[in-house]
């Protein structure tokens, strides 16, 4: 039983990161029905900003928990800045384009960042500065739980909170849902659907962006072409959630991450990226529309 407990402790830290990512999927899918896969990479460009950000203020003296709060809140502000950025010079003009269209922008958007990373930054990896002291904290029996899981956890946390509200509370969340529901609707009602659909880009960007922060962090790493696999698996997880569903984005992150986290743990830990892309062959084939989706019939 402890066993069992421990590796979900490590499965739920480890699916919290793509539950972050995984949301910026679903937001901007809900929106604008586009499947941003230049999204990883923006998670790549946060882990950037967060680990030179870091750097500077450790050389200026500052307390490790406001290098952690100063870090992650800049890589977020600046990763919402570049997700604007890229929604208005790639998406926006293509708007009313085929989807098809738009899918091979955000590919192109995605080459364009990991070559721009490895053309200013270099292509060898390095290593991501320890901001918070690592301390093991034993729960009960041989549980243990340390302050990284214990950080990953209070994030997510209180992200997805304040994502709760901007949605359902605040007033761009409401035009958000509007603008999610109908479109020429929400803008015969008087809603900017261009700055919601800006909106969108941007806490989705900033949500990608802490998690680069947490797992440069816990993996002690970064290079350019880091947000690759933990892209691909965050839509991996939206997809079983119900892509377009936000709570449905959280829930799949954490059930593949325990997943991925169930299969190192019984000695195939090479499988475990296999694993996650064998579980989105089978949702796509039973259940398309997610753990949390309905199936929509469209007239011809």
């Amino acid at each position: 039983m402890e066993y069992i407990t421990q590796q979900l402790i490590n499965g739920i830290s480890v699916g919290s990161i793509y539950a972050l990512i995984a949301l910026g999927y679903t937001m901007v899918y809900g929106i604008i029905k586009l499947i941003n896969f230049a999204h990883g990479d923006i998670f790549m460009v946060g882990a950037f900003v967060g680990l030179v950000s870091a750097k500077m203020f450790q050389v200026q003296g500052f307390d490790p928990i406001w290098v952690f709060i100063f870090s992650i809140l800049l890589s977020m502000i600046v990763s919402a800045i570049l997700g604007v950025i890229i929604e208005r010079i790639a998406y926006k003009p293509l708007r009313n384009a085929s989807r098809i269209s738009i899918l091979i922008t955000a590919i192109g958007v995605s080459f364009l960042l990991e070559n721009g990373g490895i053309f200013f930054i270099g292509p060898q990896a390095q290593g991501f500065p320890e901001i918070i002291p690592k301390k093991q904290y034993h729960l009960f029996g041989s549980i243990q739980l340390d302050s990284n899981q214990i950080m990953i956890l209070g994030v997510t946390f209180l992200l997805m909170v304040l994502l709760q509200l901007i949605v359902h509370k605040t007033k761009i969340g409401k035009a958000m849902r509007a603008v999610s529901f109908d479109m020429e609707a929400a803008h015969l009602m008087g809603i900017n659907v261009n700055t919601t659909i800006s909106a969108t880009f941007a806490i989705g960007s900033a949500l990608a962006a802490a998690a680069g922060v947490i797992y440069g962090m816990t993996y002690n790493s970064f290079d350019p072409l880091m947000g690759i696999i933990p892209g691909l698996k965050a839509f991996v997880a939206a997809v079983l959630g119900g892509i377009g569903i936000i709570p449905g984005a959280f829930i799949g992150g954490l059930f593949l991450g325990i997943i991925e986290t169930t299969v190192s743990s019984i000695g195939y830990s090479l499988w475990r990226d296999g694993v996650a892309f064998a579980i989105l062959i089978l949702i796509l084939i039973f259940k398309p529309s997610g753990l949390f989706g309905k199936n929509v019939r469209e007239k011809v």
